[in-house]
C-alpha cells in the first residue's frame, strides 16, 4: 500500500470499532468498492460516488506511522492522527466499554486537558477529504465531525492492538481478551459499571508550584512543590494534602472512597513519570516537596507533560512569569545603501530581531543576557521568563541577514515575513513608515489635471491620475487595471503631462501593432503639444529623444531592438496591453524587464487572465521583488489559492498587491452612472440532425482514447475533444472543413441569421465575435450569400486596414463587422454598436467581457445587448453555469483557462460533454 501525491484518506468506523477500515481514493489507488463520500466541487460540496480500496486497521495503522516524502494533506492528517493515538495508548489511555451494538471493545480515554487540546489541533487540521464521510440514514447531508472521527479511529486502534489474556480474569470472561467479537453479558455489564463508578468518584492529583522570594535580594529564591487532590465526582471540590489527612468526614466523603489510597498510587504514577516526585513517597502524609532549580526547570520542560500523561496536573501561578517571549522581526536602514535620500526598493535593510515581553521589548543588553544564559529559566526585571532555546537560537541565526527594499515592503503591507518556511511577525521599521503610508494615503492625495490635457478627465480618471502620480513619484511602479473602455489611456497621457515640468524624461510606450495609430492619434487629440514619433517600420532611429518625448514602439520591435531602446534614459515605460507579457519566461517578458526606468506602469483589462503566475509576471516587472521569486510564488501562493483555495493566502496576496494595482470596474457606483445599461441574454439553440450525429460520434470516438492515455498525451487528446465539439455546435461546415452549402445546417446559424435581421431592422450595428476565423469566413460568406455588407478583422489585418475598419464602421458604413477573438478582443473602440453577439463561447470570461468592452466602454451613450449563442443540452450549456464561478478568483485577488478542464476524472468529463438535458 503506498501513498502517492494525490492519494486522498477518509475513516469508516465500524462496529465493533476494530472493524472499522481506511478508504483510499484517488491518483494511483486500484479502487474495487464504490463508496459516497462528500466532496468539494468548485465551491460547493456535493455527493460523489468514488472507487476506493478499504484497507484495514491492522494494515493501515503501519503505513499511516511510517509515512514519509511528499504525501497528500489527507494522508499527513491521518498520519499524524494514527501517531498520536498509538502514543496515547502507550501512556495507558485506555479503557474497555461495550459498543453501541452491545460488543466488547476498548476505547482510548479518559482525556487530559493537553489531550482534549492535541484533539482540537489534529481536527482543525483535519483537510475536507479527510473527513469527508457522511452520517448514514439522513436525506440532508451531514458529515462525521473531525473530532467525532478521529476519536472513532483511536478508539479502533485501540480495539485493534489490545487484546490482552489478563482481561479475561478481570472481565470474567473471553470479552475485552478474545479477537473474536463477544456480547458483553451481566458480569461484564457490571464491571464496568463498576469501572465507571470508580472513576466518577475518583480524585485527580494536583501539583502547585510555589515560588518563595527571599527577603535578602542577594539570596535566590526557592520553589516547592504543593501536593492537593481535585474531585472528579465534583471539579470545584479542591483539597490541599495538607488539610487531607485530618479532613472532615464530609469532606472525604466528597472528595470519595479510599481517597488517601488513590493519592498514594498516583504518587507512585507520578514517580515513574517524573523520579523527583518520589521523594514524597517517604512521608507517611506527602504534603509538598522542596525542588531545586535545575529540578524546576526539568518540570518545566519536560516533567509536566510526562506528569500530565500520569494524570497529574502541574499549576503554575499566573504571576510567576513576566510573560511569554515573543519575537517580531524588524529591519533597519543598512549603513551605505541608499544613494538618494529617499528609501527605494533597491536599498538594503539590515535584518533585526525585537524580543519583548509582553508589550514591553527587550533592550540588546538584555537579549544578550537570555541568550547567554543557556538556561531556560531566568530572571530578568524582577520575574521569572521562561527562554525557548529554539526561539534564541534563531534570533542569534539571522543576525547578518538583510532584506531588500520590495522585500521589506511586501513584509510590511501584511504584517508577516517568511524565514526559513515560517511566517513571523514583522514591524514596520522606520525606514519605511512615511512611504508605507504614502503608499495607504495615495488614492485620496488630491491633484488637478494638467492644463495643456485638452479634455475633461470624469472623476474617477483624476483619482486614477492622483494615484499613478504618488506611485510613480516614490519610484514605485503601477498597474492600472480598470475595465477596458475608462480610458487608461488618457490617464496615462495626463500622467505624462504632470510629469512634464519636473523634467521626468521621455516616456516609453509599448503595445500590440494594432494598437499604434490608436495612442498617436489620442496623443494628437489630448496632447497635441508633446512630440510623438513611432519607433516602428523602416527607418526607425532614437536620435536627439526630447526630455517631454513620447516614443510609441511594439513589442515585436522590443524583442529585436532592446538594445537600442536601453540606450534612452527613460523616465517611464509604459506597457499597454501589459497580459502581453504575461508568461514570465517568454522572451518579450525578459526583455521588458531589461530596459531600466525610473518609473513602470502597466495598462491592463485582465491582470490575471488564466492564473496567477500572469499576474506575478506584471506585478514583478513594475515592482521586482514584491512578490518574492517565481519558483517560491508558484509554491507558497500559486498552489495553496488555485489548487486549495485556501482563502488565507488569498487574502495575504490581496493585501500586497493591491496598493500596486488599481482595479475599477464599469459597475462601481462611482462609474455606474457614466454609461448607459448593459443587457446580458444567453440564447439556447437546438442541434441540427447533421450536428447531433457529429456530436455523438466525436464524444463517443475520444472517450475511448482519452480511457486509455495519461499526462500530456490524455490533456492533448481532451483539449482535440473539447475543440471538435465546439466547432460542431458552430457549423458541421467548420468541422468538417468542407465548403457547400450553410443554410439549414446548423441551429446556431439560423439562430444567428434571425437575430441578426432583428437588428438591421431597427437600423443598428453590431460586433460579431467568434475565437475562430475559420468561423467568421463561414459567416461572411453566408451573410454575403443573402447581399449583406460586413467587414472581417483578423489577426492577417495589417494596422493600416484595421485602422479604415474601424473609420468605417464608427462612420456607420457598415452595420456588421466580424472579429475574431484574438485580434478584435482588445485595444478598440467600437461604440457604434449597440449590439454585442458572441457566436461562441471562451473559456475565460474575462475575454469575453473585454471584447464586448470594444462596445460598452466611455463614450457609448445608448444601451448595449450583449447576445451569447449557446448549444442547448452540449458542453456548451454546462460550461456556462462554470464560467460564472471563474470570475471569483480574480476579484479576490484584485482562474484558470482551459486547463481545469483537462483534469477532469474520465466521469467527469464524460458527463460535461454528453449529449442531452443539463
Amino acid at each position: 500500500m503506498e501513498f502517492g501525491t494525490g492519494t486522498q484518506a477518509t475513516f469508516v468506523p465500524s462496529d465493533p470499532p476494530r472493524d472499522g477500515v481506511v478508504a483510499l481514493w484517488g491518483d494511483g489507488v486500484a479502487g474495487d468498492t464504490a463508496i459516497e463520500l462528500v466532496l468539494p466541487v468548485g465551491k460547493v460540496f456535493r455527493r460523489t460516488k468514488v472507487d476506493a480500496a478499504l484497507v484495514p486497521l491492522s494494515r493501515a495503522i503501519p503505513r499511516l506511522l511510517t509515512a514519509e516524502g511528499e504525501l497528500s494533506p489527507a494522508i499527513a492528517a491521518w498520519s499524524a492522527v494514527a501517531e498520536a493515538g498509538v502514543n496515547l495508548i502507550a501512556r495507558g489511555r485506555l479503557l474497555p466499554a461495550a459498543s453501541p451494538g452491545g460488543v466488547d471493545s476498548w476505547r482510548v480515554g479518559p482525556l487530559d486537558v493537553a489531550d482534549e487540546e492535541m484533539l482540537r489541533g489534529l481536527a482543525a487540521a483535519l483537510p475536507p477529504e479527510a473527513h469527508a464521510l457522511p452520517l448514514s440514514g439522513l436525506k440532508r447531508i451531514r458529515l462525521h465531525s473531525p473530532e467525532s472521527l478521529i476519536r472513532a479511529f483511536w478508539d479502533a486502534t485501540a480495539d485493534v492492538l489490545v487484546r490482552t489474556p489478563a482481561a479475561s480474569v478481570a472481565a470474567g470472561g473471553p470479552a475485552f481478551a478474545s479477537a473474536e467479537p463477544t456480547l458483553v453479558g451481566p458480569d461484564g455489564a457490571a464491571w464496568l459499571a463498576e469501572l465507571s463508578a470508580r472513576q466518577a468518584q475518583g480524585a485527580h492529583l494536583i501539583l502547585r508550584m510555589e515560588v518563595h522570594e527571599p527577603e535578602n535580594s542577594e539570596e535566590e529564591p526557592t520553589f516547592a512543590a504543593v501536593l492537593a487532590v481535585r474531585s472528579t465526582a465534583d471539579p470545584s471540590l479542591i483539597v490541599e494534602a495538607a488539610t487531607l489527612w485530618d479532613a472532615p468526614e464530609a469532606v472525604l466523603e466528597r472528595m470519595g472512597e479510599q481517597v488517601e489510597t488513590q493519592l498514594l498510587l498516583g504518587l507512585r504514577r507520578g514517580a515513574r513519570a517524573w523520579s523527583p516526585l518520589g521523594r514524597m513517597l517517604r512521608s507517611a502524609a506527602p504534603t509538598e516537596l522542596e525542588l531545586e532549580y535545575d529540578e524546576v526547570v526539568d518540570l518545566l520542560t519536560h516533567g509536566d507533560a510526562a506528569l500530565g500523561g500520569a494524570g497529574i496536573e502541574v499549576q503554575w501561578p499566573k504571576d510567576l512569569f513576566s510573560g511569554e517571549l515573543k519575537a517580531k522581526a524588524s529591519a533597519t536602514q543598512a549603513p551605505g545603501s541608499v544613494t538618494g535620500p529617499e528609501f527605494t526598493l533597491k536599498s538594503l535593510l539590515q535584518f533585526r530581531w525585537r524580543l519583548s515581553l509582553g508589550d514591553e521589548e527587550l533592550t540588546d543588553a538584555e537579549v544578550t543576557a537570555l541568550a547567554e544564559a543557556k538556561r531556560p529559566l531566568v530572571r530578568l526585571r524582577g520575574k521569572w521568563v521562561k527562554v525557548d532555546a529554539r526561539l534564541i537560537a534563531k534570533v542569534r541565526a539571522h543576525r547578518a541577514k538583510k532584506l531588500s527594499g520590495a522585500e521589506a515592503l511586501a513584509a510590511a503591507l501584511t504584517g508577516e515575513l517568511e524565514l526559513d518556511g515560517e511566517k513571523v511577525e514583522f514591524t514596520v521599521p522606520s525606514a519605511l513608515t512615511g512611504l508605507l503610508q504614502r503608499i495607504r494615503d495615495s488614492a485620496a492625495e488630491p491633484i488637478e489635471q494638467p492644463a495643456e490635457l485638452r479634455a475633461t478627465l470624469r472623476p474617477y480618471q483624476k483619482a486614477g491620475l492622483g494615484w499613478l502620480a504618488t506611485m510613480t513619484g516614490l519610484g514605485l511602479g503601477a498597474c492600472l487595471a480598470d475595465d477596458m473602455g475608462l480610458g487608461k489611456t488618457i490617464q496615462l497621457i495626463s500622467l505624462h503631462l504632470h510629469r512634464r515640468p519636473r523634467g521626468e524624461g521621455p516616456t516609453l510606450v509599448l503595445c500590440p501593432t494594432s494598437l499604434l495609430g490608436n495612442w498617436e492619434r489620442e496623443f494628437a487629440r489630448f496632447a497635441p503639444d508633446i512630440p510623438v514619433r513611432r519607433f516602428h517600420g523602416g527607418g526607425r532611429h532614437l536620435d536627439e529623444v526630447a526630455p517631454d518625448e513620447v516614443v510609441l514602439a511594439t513589442y515585436g520591435v522590443l524583442r529585436r531592438d532592446r538594445e537600442t531602446l536601453s540606450e534612452v534614459d527613460w523616465g517611464m515605460i509604459a506597457a499597454d496591453e501589459a497580459q502581453h507579457v504575461k508568461n514570465p519566461l517568454s522572451v518579450t517578458a525578459k526583455e521588458l524587464r531589461k530596459i531600466p526606468a525610473a518609473a513602470k506602469v502597466a495598462l491592463t483589462g485582465t491582470p490575471m487572465e488564466n492564473r496567477l503566475t500572469e499576474l506575478w509576471s506584471i506585478i514583478d516587472w513594475t515592482t521586482p521583488g514584491l512578490l518574492g521569486s517565481l519558483d517560491g510564488f508558484r509554491r507558497k501562493v500559486a498552489r495553496p489559492i488555485e489548487r486549495d483555495r485556501d482563502t488565507a493566502v488569498t487574502e495575504r496576496l490581496a493585501t500586497t498587491v493591491r496598493p500596486f494595482l488599481l482595479r475599477r470596474k464599469k459597475t462601481d457606483p462611482d462609474i455606474a452612472p457614466e454609461l448607459p445599461r448593459k443587457t446580458e441574454t444567453d440564447r439556447f439553440v437546438p442541434l441540427t440532425a447533421e450536428q447531433t450525429t457529429l456530436y455523438e460520434a466525436v464524444v463517443r470516438e475520444n472517450l475511448a482514447m482519452i480511457r486509455e492515455l495519461d499526462g500530456v498525451a490524455r490533456r492533448g487528446q481532451v483539449l482535440k475533444l473539447l475543440t471538435e465539439l465546439k466547432q460542431i455546435c458552430n457549423h458541421p461546415a467548420q468541422y468538417l472543413k468542407e465548403p457547400g452549402v450553410l443554410h439549414g445546417r446548423s441551429g446556431k446559424l439560423a439562430a444567428f441569421e434571425e437575430l441578426l435581421d432583428v437588428i438591421l431592422d431597427e437600423g443598428d450595428s453590431v460586433l460579431v465575435f467568434s475565437q475562430y476565423v475559420q468561423l467568421c469566413r463561414l459567416l461572411e460568406k453566408r451573410l454575403a450569400e443573402r447581399g449583406l455588407p460586413t467587414m472581417l478583422l483578423s489577426g492577417s489585418s495589417t494596422p493600416k486596414v484595421r485602422e479604415d475598419m474601424v473609420a468605417r464602421f464608427q462612420a456607420g458604413e457598415v452595420p456588421v463587422f466580424l472579429l475574431s477573438l484574438k485580434a478584435g478582443g482588445v485595444g478598440l473602440n467600437l461604440t457604434k454598436a449597440t449590439h454585442v453577439i458572441h457566436y461562441d463561447r471562451w473559456w475565460n470570461p474575462a475575454v469575453e467581457d473585454q471584447a464586448t468592452d470594444r462596445a460598452y466602454r466611455i463614450g457609448q451613450d445608448r444601451p448595449v445587448q450583449v447576445h451569447r449563442l449557446i448549444a442547448e443540452g452540449t458542453l456548451e450549456e454546462r460550461i456556462a453555469t462554470v464560467l460564472e464561478t471563474k470570475r471569483g478568483l480574480a476579484d479576490a485577488v484584485i482562474g484558470a483557462g482551459e486547463n481545469w478542464i483537462t483534469e477532469l476524472s474520465d466521469d467527469e468529463l464524460a458527463d460535461l460533454v454528453r449529449l442531452g438535458e443539463t
